[in-house]
């Protein structure tokens, strides 16, 4: 069996102690649960800066400057399938600034979108994607976490 990392960058745009939010639908993966309004897969050749913005782009129709997107955590994580491409690493940024009004630019791949309270967060939301938000709302995260192992 082989091994491959599936790296992925997720943008957790954060306004006045909220955190925006989309309804997955459509893509296979977790459909109705809520999510980062912002995040994917790290293409080849691109940095993990770069994807962040892109996606941020691409999901919402907003500019951010990479320069604004701070590290918030970096998890490795399993759903422990066996499968080569099972082992994840994703890099959290939060973002408190950019261009434009986030909008629904994949309505095939949204049900849409929501602020929500980062202590008063819908049901349900993505596990892991939970674990780093009930982190920022306590307070904080260290630095590289681990999800979905023994």
């Amino acid at each position: 069996m082989g091994f491959r990392v599936v790296p992925a960058a997720y943008v957790l745009l954060i306004d006045d102690g909220r955190v925006l939010l989309q309804l997955r639908a459509g893509t296979g993966y977790r459909d109705g649960f809520w999510a980062a309004a912002a995040a994917g897969h790290v293409e080849a050749g691109e940095s993990v800066h770069a994807a962040a913005v892109r996606e941020a782009a691409e999901e919402l129709g907003i500019v951010v400057d990479a320069a604004d997107l701070v590290p918030l955590t970096t998890m490795h994580r399993t759903n422990r399938t066996g499968l080569e491409i099972d082992e994840r690493v994703d890099f959290f940024f939060t973002c408190r600034r950019w261009t434009g009004e986030p909008r629904t630019m994949e309505p095939e791949r949204s049900a849409g979108l929501g602020w929500f309270a980062l202590d008063d967060l819908p049901d349900p939301v993505v596990p892991h994607e939970r674990h780093v938000l009930d982190g920022v709302a306590g307070g904080g995260l260290p630095a590289i976490t681990a999800f979905g192992f023994r």
